[in-house]
């Protein structure tokens, strides 16, 4: 990303006191042109790089200046390193830790790396699915985002065909380990679980990155809307999703011991009362629709109880009539 560049750009003229906008390409792996107009936009940024040009020139610091991390305080570059340790999956932002430890002080060095060996991330759930590691895809979404440039996103509806479309990108999000494309399109369409329109002539929309099939640039800039903020953004977009997750309340009556079960299963969907005469517990799950919840439901076998609504009880007689028609003696 161009930010990662930028900093890099810098801890490589404060190494070398004067450079050439070819070494900085090759010690990038950038074209020049990209390396020259990096050199400029940190002179337009305030800090204090000049050019030279004829023989023996080059890009330098004025009066050797150099950034001072000193301002940072033990405690801030212990958090910094343990959020972005974790994260270090790539080549590139393992080397940009590396150089931002040579650029701390040297009496917080030691402190620094080790906070950011303290942590790791497991990229993965459970059945070994990928859920948080970066991707292709990932890293040109977020460089999409930086640079604000529309793209051209492949992406496959719910139950629908693969299709393109032009999109601005606004953000991303992760929730629970999956990440989400918050995007500005002029498209009209919903699509239902996935997409909710916004207001202004550009509607925000999200799309899951293991939907996405294709990234492109456009080198179009992106259209954002007035006062847009991502995390306000993101809330409200993700409402209605929340929404249709609690559409539906199941009540009925569990044992004690599916108490563990029924909240690895549920989490903050369950509510569970006191117990009952019979000394069983109160039992409330929100949820899709009442089929959902009993089809969820019915691995407990009887140490749950579905009292309303009947529709849950009639899914769920049906669930164990088809079983034991399959399961049951000949």
């Amino acid at each position: 990303m161009r930010a990662d560049r930028l900093v890099a750009t810098l801890l490589f003229l404060q190494t070398r006191g004067r450079v050439t906008a070819r070494e900085v390409a090759e010690e990038l792996e950038v074209s020049e042109r990209t390396a020259r107009r990096d050199l400029e936009a940190l002179a337009s940024a305030g800090i204090p790089v000049y050019s030279q040009h004829g023989r023996g020139g080059g890009w330098s610091l004025v009066g050797g200046a150099r950034t001072d991390l000193s301002g940072l305080t033990a405690a801030e570059i212990r958090a910094m390193f343990l959020v972005a340790g974790p994260s270090a999956v790539s080549p590139e932002l393992r080397t940009a830790l590396r150089k931002l430890i040579r650029a701390l002080p040297a009496p917080l060095r030691p402190d620094a790396e080790a906070a950011s060996k303290a942590a790791t991330t497991d990229g993965t759930d459970w059945s070994r699915r990928p859920v948080t590691a970066g991707t292709p895809l990932l890293d040109a979404l977020q460089e999409a985002v930086v640079d604000g440039l529309r793209i051209r996103l492949g992406y496959v509806r719910p139950g629908g065909p693969a299709g393109t479309r032009t999109v601005h990108p606004l953000g991303i999000v992760t929730k629970a380990g999956v990440p989400y494309l918050v995007a500005g399109t002029e498209m009209e369409q919903s699509e239902a679980g996935e997409e909710s329109a916004g207001p202004g002539h550009v509607g925000l929309r999200i799309f899951r990155l293991d939907r996405v099939t294709s990234v492109e640039a456009t080198g179009d800039p992106v259209v954002r809307p007035d006062g847009f903020d991502l995390a306000t953004a993101w809330r409200t977009l993700a409402a209605p999703m929340e929404e249709r997750m609690r559409g539906a309340t199941v009540r009925g009556r569990a044992e004690p011991t599916a108490e563990r079960v029924l909240t690895g299963l549920f989490g903050g969907r369950l509510r569970l009362g006191g117990q009952r005469a019979d000394g069983w517990l109160e039992m409330e799950i929100e949820g899709p629709s009442p089929e959902v919840v009993a089809a969820q439901l019915a691995g407990l076998g009887a140490r749950v109880e579905i009292l309303e609504p009947p529709e849950a009880r009639e899914h769920l007689a049906g669930l164990a009539a088809e079983l034991a028609a399959l399961y049951g003696p000949a």
